[in-house]
């Protein structure tokens, strides 16, 4: 059996167990690169037995539903390479999205890139390694209510080799006299009743998903507490639901009424991005 042959089996595997055919391609590309091969110089040569034999395992499991990143042990992100696994949320492609407004905003309001930052449940440390690897002068702290997802997110600090200041503590509570220029978080906003795909409900942690009964228990927390932690001048980013605009922009005139703040859509055209901004 040849690659083309191979691939073209699972993509049909794949399909009719409700899995995007075009996850046997990727699959099969991530392995041969990990082994150094160039697979479209040899997609019609035999595939050697020791790759058969790895690549049809992981198959295996892709096909129960299993995420892709999970078999290979770590996703890209922003063309950064990071560890996940059960403990922390895959980072998605929606969040590059917010990283590239984040580090457009701080060219738009501040002179200097001298400035400290945090993310708040930063899960896998994708955003905040992120930006450090994009602006090296910033000093990043991250926190995560989860002890075993800030084993990962510094795992992944180290295999980027970049320093950042890890915090173990629920939402704003590590961070006590620290003034921060820019606040970050990405929080858990499904609903509690809201219904996932099987591959999301059964391999991702629930704690870093769901976001109480209407999605804005966490958003509903920064607000009330964030000043605390915030320079004079400076803003929050967040990430959240497609059909939260509404609800959010309630909360921050009764919450924030001083403050100025924007929705940004997403590539796709929905509003995925919140940036609050003082002074």
């Amino acid at each position: 059996m040849n690659y083309r042959e191979l691939v073209t089996k699972y993509k049909n595997l794949c399909s009719k167990n409700n899995i995007p055919k075009e996850t046997a391609m990727f699959y099969m590309v991530e392995l041969t690169q990990e082994n150094k091969n160039n697979l479209y110089m040899n997609f019609e040569n035999e595939v050697p037995t020791d790759f058969l034999e790895k690549y049809e395992r992981g198959m295996e499991r892709i096909l129960k539903h299993e995420p892709v990143q999970h078999v290979l042990g770590f996703s890209w992100f922003y063309g950064y390479k990071f560890i996940v696994n059960k403990d922390v949320l895959i980072p998605r492609y929606e969040t590059e999205e917010l990283v590239s407004n984040i580090l457009m905003s701080m060219d738009d309001r501040f002179d200097n890139k001298d400035l400290v930052i945090c993310d708040i449940g930063t899960g896998s440390g994708a955003i905040a390694i992120t930006l450090k690897k994009e602006e090296k002068d910033l000093t990043v702290y991250a926190s995560d209510i989860s002890e075993d997802a800030i084993k990962v997110a510094k795992e992944n600090a180290k295999l980027n080799n970049v320093d950042i200041n890890f915090m173990v503590g629920d939402m704003l509570e590590p961070l006590k006299d620290i003034k921060l220029d820019i606040l970050i978080c990405n929080p858990p906003y499904i609903p509690s009743d809201e219904v996932l795909e099987e591959s999301v409900k059964e391999y991702e942690p629930h704690v870093a998903l769901f976001g109480g009964e209407d999605g804005l228990k966490y958003y509903k927390h920064i607000f009330k507490n964030c000043k605390s932690y915030l320079k004079e001048k400076s803003f929050m980013a967040f990430e959240i639901g497609w059909n939260q605009k509404e609800a959010l922009s309630k909360e921050l005139i009764k919450t924030l009424p001083e403050a100025t703040f924007e929705f940004i859509k997403d590539i796709n055209g929905k509003d995925r991005m919140l940036f609050v901004y003082f002074s």
